[in-house]
């Protein structure tokens, strides 16, 4: 499983997150803030 590397445009947490986790915080948003999110802002850990 991917791993990825995601950063809060609103509140700047930084999360290591793998693809159920990730494409949960693209449904949901940031889980510190629940900011809306996009794919932009996950890198490859």
């Amino acid at each position: 499983m991917s791993t990825y590397r995601f950063v809060c445009p609103v509140c700047e947490q930084e999360i290591e997150v793998n693809t159920s986790m990730r494409e949960a915080i693209l449904e949901s948003g940031c889980p510190v803030c629940t900011a809306g999110v996009d794919a932009a802002h996950f890198e490859p850990a």
